[in-house]
């Protein structure tokens, strides 16, 4: 015997290659077997599996603490008597019906999945609901919002908060991989069995299927921008005194309402909707009409001629909507054609907003940020200087996170992204444990990880500001309270310090654009402060080294919101 394992030794010493495809084979036929037996046998409810249906069960562990953790779906909505029970052997039925159901298949294979995969997130604390299976076209959507897709990451909880944070009442899931926002669900209910597509980013979930959509209603939690169905309001605005120019398309509607004037739009493929009176324009925004200066709403309030409880504005003040036409003024985005020898950092503490930050300088420049570090995630997501070495000089900018004197010296110049410290370690938290848009769960929060983490951090925050100040050359700082504010003229003083002539309409594109799909929020906030006052009074004597520090250089001092609390 020991011949012969010393014979297999000197083979796999001289063929490493093969013993390495041996191991891999050995541990795929070990997961093939472990997946067979999970998905056959009889079609019994055990113990565990009841709790799961009643939302008993202690099993949090079994999904992982990121977004698949947080996915929301709750039971089924009522079905009318006259339809048929197509649900689990939990259910009460003769014994009878159950055999032939058995016999059927009914319970079995990727139906059998699907049960499983809604008991255990019926078990999980949420609010959304999901409502049911239904049918989808790809002519005409059953949910008319906005969409975006993931096909490596999809997950039921990103796609809800996704819709929560535009507003929107629903939220549905496709293809495994496709997410679908709206406010009215212009489809038909089909069996459950048609939704049989596991999520791309969470196994355990059901994401639609194909040309079928997993609908959940969305209970928001906090006020998200005004909508009419999947417009979005953006306010009053005086009469354009060039508006020909300013309102290139006009249609002159006796019945006037919200609904025809956003569909008029949307099928001429315009991004704004304006309505005066028994008028609609459509238009984009431009330096002719540029949304910044926003009138009393009151001036606007007259009753649309076809809607008795909207306002359809005047021929002197415009109500405007913003459609679901993606304004692609700003969508184009490239390498440097030449190779820059200067190395410009988009430097932030970790929770910052410095994704956030990089996907509105890609979209008002045109260019790929790259990037200190690669990040496979943020790569998929369409962020392509992120593969580059950051020396290689394709990219308009570098995000980092390094303080240090010798990191720092390494840049020509540097934009500092500064924030609220309270918010930038929770933000920075969440996303350690779960991900770029997912949270922390409870367990990390109450147990000892946050703790440990602000003590480790808090003085980061601080030290990160000082030596980019110290060392640093050429540093810009844009505090990311004032980006939010005041989007545009932010956003000039980047694009200056970054070499680049300013393109007001391609700023304006932008602000509609602003969003992203990297903003954490919607459904799922801390309900209570995790800082503890120990906590509040440390990170307060940073916030006042930094507001002093930054006074000292003759820059503006902290906002005043950083001050606790």
């Amino acid at each position: 015997m020991a011949k012969i394992i010393a014979k297999f030794q000197r083979y796999f010493r001289r063929k490493p290659v093969r013993f390495f495809t041996f191991i891999v084979l050995y541990l795929t036929a070990g997961s093939v077997v472990f997946l067979h037996a999970s998905f056959e046998g009889e079609h019994i409810v055990s113990d565990s599996d009841k709790t799961l249906v009643d939302g008993t069960s202690d099993r949090g562990d079994l999904q992982e603490p990121g977004a698949a953790q947080l996915s929301r779906v709750f039971k089924e909505a009522p079905e009318s008597p006259s339809t048929p029970r197509r649900y689990g052997p939990w259910f009460k039925t003769s014994g009878k019906e159950s055999l032939e159901r058995s016999k059927q298949g009914e319970f079995g294979g990727t139906w059998n999945r699907a049960l499983k995969g809604r008991a255990m997130r019926e078990q999980e604390e949420g609010r959304a609901k999901y409502i049911g299976c239904y049918m989808d076209d790809t002519r005409q959507r059953a949910l008319r919002g906005v969409s975006f897709f993931d096909y490596k990451k999809m997950t039921v909880f990103r796609c809800q908060d996704n819709c929560a944070e535009r507003g929107y009442m629903y939220a549905g899931l496709e293809f495994g991989a496709e997410c679908y926002c709206g406010h009215k669900i212009k489809a038909l209910n089909v069996s459950e069995s048609e939704c049989n597509m596991e999520c791309k980013g969470e196994k355990n979930n059901m994401c639609g299927g194909v040309n079928r959509l997993s609908i959940y209603r969305l209970e928001l939690t906090q006020e998200s921008a005004r909508r009419y169905g999947s417009a979005i309001f953006r306010g009053c605005f005086r009469r354009p005194d060039n508006i020909s120019l300013a309102l290139p398309v006009r249609n002159i509607m006796l019945n006037m309402s919200v609904d025809k004037c956003v569909d008029f739009c949307t099928e001429k493929e315009y991004p704004l909707a304006v309505l005066a009176g028994t008028v609609c324009h459509c238009a984009f925004p431009t330096t002719y009409f540029t949304l910044h200066e926003r009138e009393d709403e009151q001036l606007c309030a007259q009753k649309c001629t076809g809607e008795e409880f909207e306002s359809c504005g005047t021929p002197d003040y415009f109500i405007v909507y913003q459609t679901q036409v993606q304004d692609n003024r700003c969508m184009d985005r490239r390498f440097l054609p030449n190779r820059t020898k200067q190395l410009i950092a988009l430097a932030s503490f970790p929770g910052a907003g410095n994704t956030w930050a990089r996907h509105l300088i890609e979209l008002a420049t045109g260019f790929y940020t790259g990037s200190y570090y690669f990040d496979g995630s943020l790569y998929n997501k369409g962020f392509k200087g992120e593969r580059d070495h950051w020396r290689n000089g394709r990219t308009i900018c570098i995000k980092t996170h390094e303080s240090g004197r010798k990191e720092i010296e390494s840049f020509d110049a540097a934009v500092l992204l500064i924030r609220n410290p309270y918010k930038a370690l929770m933000a920075e938290f969440n996303r350690k444990y779960g991900g770029h848009i997912g949270f922390a769960s409870q367990a990390h929060w109450k147990g000892k990880e946050w703790p440990e983490f602000v003590s480790n951090y808090a003085p980061w925050w601080a030290t990160h500001t000082l030596d980019w100040l110290k060392y640093g050359k050429n540093v810009l700082v844009v505090h990311f309270e004032d980006l939010k504010q005041d989007l545009f003229i932010q956003l000039k003083r980047m694009i200056n310090i970054l070499g680049l002539p300013v393109l007001a309409d391609r700023l304006l594109c932008v602000e509609g654009q602003k969003d992203g799909n990297f903003k954490r929020s919607g459904l799922r906030k801390l309900e209570y402060d995790p800082y503890t006052a120990d906590m509040r009074k440390m990170i307060s004597n940073y916030i006042r080294t930094v507001d002093a520090a930054l006074k000292l250089r003759n820059l503006s001092g902290v906002p005043e919101d950083y001050y606790p609390r």
